[in-house]
């Protein structure tokens, strides 16, 4: 009867160690490198489990009608950040420090990024007052979201209308 206990515990723990989040930079190496490869540009993602607006972002661009055009464009890779209690183990190890390096720890969540491949900043969620647009939803947010998408990659007018009508809160 005890072996089987020792079993099922050491199983648990080898899985909880399996699946043990990746390190950031890692998960950041494998966009640049996709990217690279794919001539595209990464849209790098920090978020939280708990965060409401990072879950409204990651579903806003997984839609049907959004997913072609990010996927057509970026390499999207998420970092999990500032998560709490029993879910500090959904944290990617170095995201926080990965975040701060971006101007990002104060930031609020989402915040996101647009790399080239080299790693150079292309665009980041702060509007023009320094604030983080977070997962846009208001007209005036969406607009800008857009324009930073536009800087880094050729967004067609159909693909910019497509975009502002899934965002745009009603």
């Amino acid at each position: 009867m005890k072996y089987p206990k020792i079993i099922i515990v050491a199983t648990l723990l080898l899985f909880q160690l399996g699946a043990a989040q990746e390190n950031a930079d890692v998960v950041l190496n494998k966009a640049f490198t996709e990217a690279k490869a794919g001539k595209k540009n990464v849209l790098l993602v920090f978020h939280a489990s708990w965060c409401k607006w990072c879950k409204m972002m990651e579903k806003n661009m997984d839609l049907p009608e959004t997913k072609p055009i990010f996927d057509k464009r970026f390499v999207t890779a998420y970092v999990d950040v500032q998560e709490r209690g029993d879910k500090k183990s959904l944290e990617n190890p170095g995201g926080q420090e990965l975040m701060n390096k971006y101007k990002g720890g104060n930031a609020g969540l989402p915040f996101w990024l647009i790399l080239n491949p080299k790693g150079e900043v292309l665009a980041d969620s702060f509007d023009a007052k320094g604030e983080n647009l977070g997962s846009p939803a208001t007209p005036e947010e969406v607009t800008t979201f857009i324009a930073k998408l536009g800087k880094a990659s050729k967004l067609s007018n159909e693909e910019s209308q497509i975009i502002e009508k899934v965002f745009v809160k009603k």
